[in-house]
């Protein structure tokens, strides 16, 4: 570096400017604002309506006790993990995220592999989102159906149908008429939270209630664990999978005005308001809970629902509530296949897949990538048909959202931790200026010149810089570190099955999957993918505005 100077003028640095230090010129339309952006955070998270569909997973292990509890456990460390991430964001927001952040902080040895690996584990994570919020839209379709015609045998096959059809609005909205996301997102948040308001103040006022004993003291194990406190630490992921995708916006970097401040405010008050909201309508079921057989037992698939007849005593009623649940639900999927297209066109952008020139190609009237909008929702109806064959094989499919996401947040947040505690990253208003060199000169793994294309240049080793937005000091550290040992804690509980006996049926085969795909990633990689991706590139056009050649700082 030629020297280190600073620079109080960084925070009115442009968004453009800020994309080109990171080795990109901007190519997508920078539609959002802060509470369009905070809206779709919000209504990314849906919690509230994820305790809803996700009920039973934590009622059958740990019960009402180990529900109230363990949210309040997954909340506060879930937004340990997610302010990790904002940290990350307001460094270099891009939309790649963790495999950018992983290609920043790891040892030059080692960038290009782990980067490599993360961002196909993220890319993973993101197309099983959508395949599953997508199932959940259409399965509640089917459910509020069923409660208002009994006599409605569902299968499962019409369930998978039904998730097309949620997926097809997606790529309609994504792709068609792009430019109403913005607005849409704001109109969501608004319904997300009149909605709460809505179906709790109509349980609280209709439906007979529950002691606090009953809701604070009682444990259940109907996993038939060995002890209760196994049973609340398999049942403890139904409350982690209520907050996963709370970067969703982080992979919306490059189309967010002033993303360095906006994303990881958009992150840290939507997990605040949307815990709140999550942890009293979490209250307000238990205590509204009524007849326990008949709602676990309850033949519309969703538990939710059932509550909401027994306590208001009206299909009509139920029905109308659940139409709020299911609305949310489909607007979620529509913002998750947003976020999951922007993660793999950013990928493919770095040569990280296969076709990735085509999959990379961005549509010049509207700026979105619709390539890669259609590859990912065609994996994930792909992935839907799973649900055709076993339900409980597709409930795994939620086991590994959990396993894809957080094994992508743990390395990048494992390599800040390090450079936090040996002091390499160096005050925000920090400008780390970079050396020049010939055009067609990049970095290789040794950190020796190499001859590249001007087009496919490595992005150089560089001092690392905090972002506007972090925690300072030793209470970073200390949130660093825990964030870190949480996110082991997630993924070793993510991939046990949901009962004993252990066979077929009930195996969680999640951790097949997603060693399946590490596997896969690592063998492409060395087939194929290491003469072909070189990290995050430098965009050609950067490099010659910025007259560094080949070497730019990040």
């Amino acid at each position: 570096m030629a020297g280190i100077q600073p620079d109080r003028e960084s925070e009115k640095m442009s968004d453009t400017e800020t994309l080109a230090l990171l080795g990109k010129k901007q190519v997508l339309k920078r539609r959002f604002g802060f509470w369009s952006i905070f809206g779709f955070a919000c209504c990314e998270l849906i919690t509230w309506e994820t305790v809803l569909a996700l009920f039973s997973q934590g009622f059958n292990n740990g019960g009402p006790a180990g529900l109230v509890y363990g949210f309040i456990i997954a909340w506060l460390s879930t937004l340990s993990v997610y302010t990790v991430i904002s940290e990350l964001a307001s460094m270099a927001p891009i939309a790649g995220g963790q495999y950018y952040w992983v290609y920043m902080l790891a040892p030059i040895r080692w960038k290009k592999f782990s980067s490599y690996i993360i961002g196909w584990l993220t890319s993973l994570a993101w197309i099983a989102t959508v395949a599953t919020e997508s199932i959940f839209a259409g399965t509640i379709i089917q459910g509020l159906i069923i409660l208002d015609n009994p006599d409605y045998v569902s299968k499962q096959w019409q369930g998978t149908l039904l998730a097309w059809a949620v997926v097809a609005l997606a790529i309609f909205i994504n792709c068609i008429v792009p430019s109403l996301l913005p607005k849409f997102e704001v109109f969501i948040l608004v319904f997300h939270i009149s909605g709460f308001i809505a179906i709790m103040a109509t349980l609280l006022a209709l439906a007979p209630k529950g002691s606090a004993k009953s809701v604070f003291l009682t444990a259940l194990n109907e996993g038939g664990w060995s002890s209760q406190g196994l049973s609340y630490c398999v049942g403890f992921l139904g409350n982690v999978a209520t907050f996963v995708g709370a970067d969703a916006s982080v992979h919306m970097a490059e189309e967010i005005e002033h993303a360095a401040l906006n994303i990881p405010r958009a992150i840290f008050i939507s997990m605040s308001m949307n815990g709140l909201l999550g942890f009293a309508m979490m209250l307000t079921i238990l205590f509204c809970l009524g007849n326990v057989q008949s709602v676990l037992g309850t033949a519309t698939g969703f538990p939710f629902i059932q509550i909401f007849y027994n306590g208001v005593g009206s299909i009509s009623g139920a029905t109308a509530m659940g139409a709020v649940v299911l609305a949310l639900t489909w607007a979620c999927s529509i913002g998750i296949t947003t976020t999951a297209s922007r993660m793999t066109w950013s990928f493919a952008r770095d040569k990280g897949t296969p076709f990735s020139n085509f999959i990379m190609k961005v549509e010049p009237r509207t700026k979105v990538p619709v390539v890669a909008v259609g590859v990912v929702t065609l994996f994930a109806c792909l992935l839907t048909l799973i649900y055709v064959g076993s339900y409980t094989a597709f409930n795994d499919v939620i086991s590994l959202t959990i396993t894809g996401f957080y094994g992508s947040y743990f390395l990048p947040s494992a390599f800040l931790l390090y450079h936090r505690i040996k002091g390499h990253v160096l005050p925000h208003g920090t400008r780390a200026e970079s050396v020049s060199a010939p055009s067609g000169i990049g970095l290789n793994d040794s950190g020796e010149k190499s001859l590249a294309q001007p087009t496919e240049v490595e992005v150089a080793q560089a001092r690392l810089i905090w972002g506007p937005w972090n925690v300072p000091g030793i209470l970073g550290t200390i949130n660093n570190a825990y964030a870190c040992l949480y996110m082991i804690f997630v993924i070793f509980w993510s991939v046990w099955p949901p009962v004993t006996p252990v066979d077929a049926s009930t195996m969680n085969y999640s951790v097949v999957v997603t060693s399946g795909v590490i596997i896969f990633s690592i063998v492409w990689y060395h087939v194929r993918g290491k003469r072909e991706y070189k990290g995050p590139l430098i965009d050609d056009e950067v490099a010659t505005i910025m007259r560094v050649g080949s070497i730019v700082a990040l």
